[in-house]
């Protein structure tokens, strides 16, 4: 059986590989599921994505597969069912925001997916090692900052940068790994 090589961090846990192996740097595209990702990358700050990526089955229960339209109207009660919720992190500035940015991307229309694409960088260079991989750019600030102009919270240049890694919009797969000769050979 021949040996698959991942970036590093895919192979720590089978559940890393899995999202590793078919999430992380593919394109997504549409508002809920880029609103999710947003909103997982916010609660995810200060912890280890692990812990975001096994507790996301229960956050998508909890926020209503993150429809912003549905999360929108959470009122007071939904945000202490939501810090009863052992099942999610219970952060109140993190919930807070994740029902706040629902309420922006209603109120103001926003297309979330147009928007977030409009900072994919038109080139990016592959890194050859784990170390290569920045945690910020100039992309991610100028994501963070119109994100921050239009009122949405809790999105800094890292984590837009790491949205941006986990939804393709860079592919951060290093040189060595199979995901990034699978796109080297599709690229030809």
């Amino acid at each position: 059986m021949p040996v698959i090589v991942r970036c590093p961090w895919g192979d720590s846990t089978p559940d890393y590989a899995e999202y590793h192996d078919t999430e992380w740097g593919v394109e997504l595209h549409g508002t809920p599921e880029l609103y999710e990702r947003m909103s997982l990358e916010a609660f995810q700050s200060g912890l280890s994505w692990i812990t975001i990526l096994r507790k996301r089955p229960a956050f998508r229960a909890a926020f209503g597969n993150f429809d912003p339209v549905l999360v929108a109207e959470f009122g007071p009660a939904d945000v202490e069912r939501l810090m009863a919720d052992a099942g999610i992190v219970r952060n109140r500035l993190k919930i807070d925001a994740a029902i706040h940015n629902a309420r922006v991307i209603v109120s103001e229309g926003v297309d979330l997916d147009a928007l977030l694409w409009s900072f994919a960088p038109k080139k990016h260079k592959r890194p050859k090692t784990f170390a290569d991989v920045p945690a910020i750019t100039d992309e991610s600030k100028a994501m963070a900052k119109e994100l921050k102009k239009r009122g949405f919270k809790f999105l800094g240049p890292t984590t837009c940068y790491a949205l941006m890694q986990a939804t393709g919009m860079v592919d951060d797969h290093i040189s060595a790994c199979f995901r990034a000769k699978e796109a080297a050979a599709t690229s030809r």
